[in-house]
Parts: structure tokens; C-alpha cells; sequence
């Protein structure tokens, strides 16, 4: 199934659900029960033969046993797939002794909803909050419910608004979306885990799942994919009943305004700090709810607010779009954050001082090494764009990887954008066709909605094939942030195709066989002269070959094999001598480029009479 193909068939799909809620969910587990159906024939046939096989061990003697271990891997690799282990998730338990207002909340929404008893209540580091069921047999089910509230959400919300998010929670529960979702899930995840088990492994038995597989797991996870949109407005409409729209739509707006000023300012100004300081003194969410409180200007609220409801739900995404949602209740968006002293972290009580200390100090602790390590780099960055600006000065011309290093520098030591531009426009004037510099000019030009950065992103996706995947996101991301919906989705695509190929292109570099094609290395005398050289460094290597290995997918991308020996003449194979080899040669040895490095004795001996037959192969 091709990507156009899944977008149309997730949407259509999507619509049914709506107008037939109980038969699209009834074809949904039908459709699972068919997977499972054809996996137990599988399975009773793989038992049959293993059987049989048992049974004819006296009369086939070696044959049968060499048999039964291939049919018995198989087996076991069918088993393993089966039984897909959900963990429970973590976080910082607590009770209703420890947060009596916060469980009076969770027992009043659980009565009026019907809805199951939660067995842990578990407060996170996340901007979310969830219900998750973990069944302790697996497939076979026996779950526990668990609870799970961010507490930087609950500094971002009013007690109301909290309640309305509860509510939308509950209702999953209630309705029974935990444990059908849950149990979609882990088909997903069991039908991935095959696949991905039958593919490492070039299992003999893969025929038996191959056709099949082709055609039922992309179609099966189009079919279930609006399962999990659907029990949104589900949740989001029994949220609405036990709260109001109007406090459903200040919940939904306040996470997705809250969201972007955590990542895009709160955040970014907290790491900044080890800039100047070597260790972390501050508490980051302690001072979350008054920071928010303070700092939300009008300017960007409303950039944020803009860019959410400009964001359209794709294919891709289980959430729906916060348009649709408030589309949904019949409501307008409505940024209402919390007075002082009235966010709904109040709710924890005595419990709140204590969780908020014990995931300050928990972070300090995690973050120390990264801000230490930060804080070195920065001041290493300051002396080199002291260095380079003190040359540039002079009038001194800087090499290109010189006056690279200082307009990144300027950017990001410096904290002078306008300047840093200058030094990448100069950049690419001077060389037009080098590929980093057109993406590095193309996305400072784009995030000043400079539509000129649009073609210079392009031209390095041309320029340098590898650097497919990271323009296709850029490109995508800055349409779909300018609501261009039908240039989001050609971007996609080709982000899909880039990934695609990508894996094709590492899978192809990752392996090597004696069916391979080889091609001379076709280095100049200096290059080759100063490979050798360090080959002669290596003690003990005895002799050398260096091939360009011939590739289907990005050819473009030179490729080489570099196979060696370390054993004498009248010696015999040692794997010590060519492991203590390998890392001498990787510590020493500079090539040309991308190498696969491999030793050609022992199992390995028939590379080496195919790397001899290359012209100029021999390198020492």
C-alpha cells in the first residue's frame, strides 16, 4: 500500500467511522480476529511438521534432527512474537492520604461516569495526563488501571479545566477505549515484531507470513488507525457533559499554548543558563506555573495559538487537530491560564512540596553531566569566536571551514542572528553549490518566513542526496505551519521516499556478500599515499585491499571495502590477532570516505581471491 493510498483509506475510513460507530469498530476486531485466525494455522501447522519430524527421527536419523532445529528456531520466533510484554508505566505514586482533594476529584468523575477504580495513581514530569491499562497476561488481559497526571499540566490549568481533562480521561475508560485500544495496539506491535523477526533473521519459513504480511499489516493499520481519533471526541464529548464546552475549550487551548512556550522558551531559557553557570542552581518545576504566569506575553500567544489552529489533522496522527476538537464541542478557542496561587496543582496538597523537590533534584542530578559538559563547550566556543573575529579584524581570510565556524558561533555563542545571516549569505555567494550552505542559509531564511530559504533548501536537497530527509522534514514543516495542506503532503511523501530509500541505502552498506560487485577505489596518488602510510603503522597487518563496492541505491555515495590479513604464511588463523587489529587500524587509519572494514581470513578467506580480481586493489 502506498502512502497516497493509506492517506485516502485512513480518511474514508475516518467517515464511516463517524457514521457507523459500532459496525466500523466490529469490522476492526473482525479484521484482527482474521490475522490471528491465519497466525494460529501457521502455528498449528509449524507444530504439525515439528511433530512429524519428532516422530521420524529413527528412521531419517541426522536429516530429521537438522530439520527439527530449523523448524523449532521458527517456531520459537512465532512465540516470541505472540507475547508482546506492556510495562507499567512510571512515575511518583501517591494516595488519597497524601492528596485528599485530588481523590475527592478522582472518586466524584469515576461515579458519575460508571467508570472502573484506578489501581495506582502515578504524578509524572510530562505536560499530559492518561489512563493506562497494562494487562498482566498480555493477550489474556487481567489489567490494572493506572492514572497517570503531568505535573507541569497541572500547574498550566485551573482546577476547572483540570476537571475538564479528567473528565476526557475517565471517559476513555469508562467507554472501554483503554482496553480496546490496548489490545489494537498489541496487534500492531505483535504483527511488527514478526515481520521484523522474519526479516533479521532470512528465516526459511518467511514464505508462509510474506504474501500474507504484504497485504494485511498496512491494511490493517489503516482500518484501526481512526479507531483512536474516533475515542477522542468520544472523550472530548462526555468531557463536554460533565464540565461545559467553554471550559473543554480553555483546557484545549491552554495545553497547546502551554506546550509551545515549554519547548520554544521555558526550556531553551533554562538550558542557557549553563552557559555562564557550571552547575544547575535552578528548579525548573517549582517555578513552571509562575514563570508561565509572568512570561506569556500577547504577541506570542497568539503566534501559537495561530499556528495550532492553522495545523490540520493528517493521516498520521491518532490526536485530531485542536481545530477539529473545538470544531467538535461547537466552540471557539479561549487561552484562559490560571490566577496566582489557583492552578490545580493545589489539588495535591501537602504532597505538592515534596513531588515538586523530588523531580527538581531528580533533574539536577540527570541533567549534571550534560550541563557541565555544556558549560565547557561554551566557553571552548567563546575563545574560537574570540579567535576568529580578532583575525577576520586584521583583514586575515578565513578558510571556509573558518568562516563557517564563526557565523555558526556568531548565531549561537554571539546571540547575533542578523550578523550570523550576513556571514552565511557571504558563505554561499562565495561557493554557490556547496550543499551545507545552501541548507543552513535556507533555514535561517524560513524561520524568518523568508519564502526565499524555500529553493535554497531545495538546491541542497539536490546538491547532496543524504541530506534528503533532513530538507523533506524542513520543507514539510514549514508548509504545514503555513497551512499550505496540499505541500505538506507532497513533502511528506517524498519524506517517506527519502526515509525509504535511506534504509535500502544503509541496509546495502551494512552487508556484504560474495555476490556483491566491486569496483577499483580510483583515489589520486597523494590520497593513496597517505592511506598507506598509516597502514604501515599498523603492526602486524600483512597485507591490504581497498575496493569501491558497486551500489543500487544512492550510487552517488561512494561506498568502500577495505579487507585485511594479519597472519603469516605458515601460521594459522588467530581471531585475537585480527580483533586487537581492527582496533589498531580504526585508531590509526584515515579513508577515503564511508568503509566497511573486514577481515579476509578465516570463514572470510573467499573475499579476499574477489577483492585480488579488482585493478589496484592491493594497497599494501
Amino acid at each position: 500500500m502506498t502512502n497516497e493510498e493509506f492517506d485516502k483509506r485512513v480518511f474514508e475510513l475516518e467517515a464511516y467511522a463517524r457514521r457507523n460507530p459500532g459496525v466500523y469498530k466490529f469490522r476492526v476486531l473482525l479484521l484482527a480476529m482474521l490475522g490471528n485466525a491465519y497466525l494460529g494455522l501457521v502455528l498449528l501447522l509449524v507444530t504439525a511438521t515439528l511433530l512429524v519430524l519428532l516422530a521420524s527421527v529413527k528412521l531419517f536419523g541426522a536429516l530429521a534432527l537438522k530439520l527439527i532445529f530449523i523448524v523449532g528456531v521458527f517456531l520459537w520466533m512465532l512465540l516470541k512474537a505472540l507475547w508482546v510484554q506492556v510495562y507499567p508505566p512510571k512515575g511518583t505514586r501517591i494516595q488519597a492520604s497524601d492528596a485528599p482533594e485530588l481523590f475527592a476529584v478522582i472518586y466524584e468523575l469515576c461515579h458519575k461516569l460508571g467508570a472502573p477504580r484506578f489501581h495506582h495513581v502515578l504524578v509524572t514530569e510530562d505536560l499530559n495526563a492518561g489512563v493506562v491499562q497494562v494487562p498482566r497476561l498480555s493477550l489474556f488481559g487481567w489489567h490494572r488501571n493506572y492514572l497517570l497526571l503531568g505535573l507541569p499540566l497541572m500547574k498550566s490549568l485551573s482546577v476547572d479545566q483540570f476537571k475538564a481533562v479528567l473528565a476526557h480521561e475517565f471517559g476513555h475508560l469508562a467507554k472501554g477505549h483503554g482496553r480496546l485500544s490496548n489490545w489494537v495496539y498489541l496487534q500492531r506491535m505483535r504483527w511488527s515484531r514478526l515481520m521484523a523477526g522474519l526479516e533479521a533473521n532470512k528465516s526459511k519459513g518467511s514464505f508462509l507470513f510474506t504474501p500474507f504480511l504484504k497485504w494485511y499489516a498496512p491494511y490493517f493499520n489503516a482500518y484501526s488507525y481512526p479507531l483512536a481519533r474516533a475515542n477522542e471526541y468520544e472523550a472530548d464529548a462526555t468531557s463536554v457533559r460533565l464540565t461545559s464546552p467553554r471550559t473543554v475549550a480553555e483546557a484545549l487551548t491552554n495545553v497547546d499554548v502551554v506546550s509551545n512556550y515549554i519547548s520554544e522558551r521555558y526550556w531553551p531559557q533554562i538550558y542557557k543558563q549553563a552557559d555562564d553557570l557550571p552547575q544547575p542552581i535552578v528548579g525548573p518545576f517549582a517555578n513552571l506555573g509562575e514563570r508561565f504566569a509572568s512570561e506569556l506575553d500577547e504577541v506570542s500567544a497568539k503566534g501559537w495559538l495561530e499556528r495550532a489552529l492553522a495545523s490540520r489533522t493528517t493521516s498520521g496522527d491518532t490526536h485530531p487537530a485542536l481545530a477539529d476538537r473545538l470544531r467538535a464541542i461547537g466552540e471557539t478557542p479561549h487561552l484562559h491560564p490560571p490566577a496566582a496561587g489557583r492552578a490545580a496543582d493545589q489539588l495535591l496538597g501537602p504532597a505538592l512540596a515534596l513531588i515538586t523537590d523530588s523531580f527538581d533534584r531528580r533533574w539536577q542530578e540527570y541533567i549534571l553531566p550534560t550541563w557541565q559538559g555544556r558549560h565547557q563547550q561554551v566557553q571552548a566556543s567563546r575563545l574560537r569566536l574570540a579567535e576568529l573575529d580578532e583575525r577576520h579584524g586584521r583583514g586575515e581570510e578565513l578558510t571556509l571551514e573558518d568562516a563557517y565556524d564563526r557565523a555558526r558561533l556568531t548565531e549561537s555563542i554571539g546571540s547575533d542572528a542578523d550578523a550570523a545571516l550576513a556571514q552565511f549569505c557571504a558563505l554561499l555567494d562565495g561557493e554557490p553549490d556547496n550543499a551545507l550552505f545552501n541548507y543552513n542559509l535556507g533555514i535561517r531564511l524560513l524561520a524568518r518566513d523568508d519564502e526565499a530559504g524555500f529553493g535554497l533548501v531545495e538546491r541542497a536537497m539536490q546538491l547532496d542526496e543524504e541530506a534528503a530527509v533532513s530538507c523533506c522534514e524542513v520543507l514539510r514543516d514549514y508548509c504545514r505551519c503555513h497551512g499550505r495542506e496540499e505541500d505538506t503532503k507532497v513533502w511528506q511523501r517524498r519524506l517517506s521516499d527519502s526515509i525509504q530509500l535511506k534504509h535500502l541505502a544503509d541496509q546495502e552498506r551494512s552487508e556484504l556478500l560474495l555476490k556483491d560487485q566491486f569496483e577499483p577505489h580510483g583515489l589520486a596518488e597523494e590520497g593513496l599515499a597517505v592511506l598507506q602510510a598509516g597502514l604501515r603503522s599498523v603492526e602486524g597487518l600483512r597485507k591490504a585491499y581497498l575496493v569501491k563496492k558497486c551500489l543500487k541505491h544512492q550510487p552517488n555515495r561512494s561506498f568502500y571495502v577495505f579487507g585485511y590479513a594479519v597472519t603469516g604464511r605458515f601460521r594459522l588463523h588467530n581471531k585475537r590477532r585480527a580483533a586487537e587489529a581492527l582496533l589498531r587500524i580504526k585508531e590509526t587509519v584515515k579513508f577515503p570516505g564511508e568503509t566497511l572494514i573486514i577481515n579476509i581470513e578465516g570463514g572470510n578467506a573467499r573475499f579476499e581471491r574477489k577483492l585480488k580480481r579488482v585493478g589496484q586493489a592491493r594497497v599494501l
